[in-house]
């Protein structure tokens, strides 16, 4: 804990941007009373109900399960809700938006090529023919053994920082980005989906799997400590195995 947040106060310096007024982003610097287990959430709570109600930020949950609340806070992708200021080790908190998207205003940014890209994946399961008429009130069987590889994709939240993160998407817009791809992987490694052909097709592209350079940075991105690269790379095996080899 830093001296002024043991003294009680802590300073936030927060982007600010309004495109309807501003002609270049710039900083506000708020002091705030300090208390314990106090996050970056509630300090913008604090900055909007007492000290400039204008500041722009997203937010739901409050539980880091909505990744509404991704942002970029002293230099590292966090979600505002999680992060507690007593474990930031600065005596400012710099509160920035999701770097690589565009500003709406302050800390809210376009999430539009995210979704459009997590979209282009037919993000749902589609089950084969013998599934779908499963008895009403029935569940689809999947044994121990292949639910476990859905353990890690499943946890994604898409709060975009991985998209945020990534190299590629800064230099190439039509990219599909980690959180897409790893939404594809998340279906093609369900043993209850039969779209796997339909679904490599879509990723297998200059806009997709093969557009990664395993930067790794999405992986060190994610507040939730997802691999979307490992996704990604199985994404790469799978096509080079059923698309080229034939392999079911």
């Amino acid at each position: 804990m830093s001296a002024n947040q043991s003294n009680g106060s802590i300073k936030f310096k927060v982007f600010r941007f309004d495109p309807d007024k501003d002609q270049q982003p710039y900083y506000d610097t708020f002091e705030l009373e300090s208390r314990p287990g106090m996050t970056v959430l509630e300090g913008l709570f604090d900055i909007l109900e007492r000290q400039d109600g204008s500041l722009a930020f997203r937010y739901s949950c409050r539980e880091a399960i909505c990744g509404s609340c991704a942002l970029y806070i002293n230099g590292a992708y966090r979600l505002a809700c999680q992060t507690q200021v007593s474990h930031i080790d600065s005596d400012e908190v710099v509160v920035n938006p999701l770097p690589a998207l565009q500003p709406v205003k302050d800390l809210v940014v376009d999430m539009t090529p995210f979704f459009e890209a997590y979209h282009a994946v037919d993000p749902y399961l589609q089950p084969a023919e013998d599934l779908k008429h499963v008895e009403e009130g029935k569940e689809y069987y999947q044994n121990p053994k292949d639910r476990k590889k859905l353990d890690m994709p499943v946890d994604c939240i898409l709060c975009g920082s991985c998209y945020s993160s990534c190299p590629t998407t800064w230099t190439h817009e039509d990219y599909l980005g980690p959180a897409a791809l790893l939404k594809a992987y998340r279906f093609v490694a369900d043993s209850r989906d039969d779209a796997t052909a339909d679904r490599l097709s879509t990723v297998s592209t200059e806009s997709g799997i093969w557009r990664c350079h395993t930067a790794y940075n999405c992986v060190e991105a994610c507040p939730k400590d997802l691999n979307p690269t490992f996704g990604i790379q199985q994404l790469k095996k799978q096509t080079v195995g059923k698309l080229l080899l034939g392999r079911k």
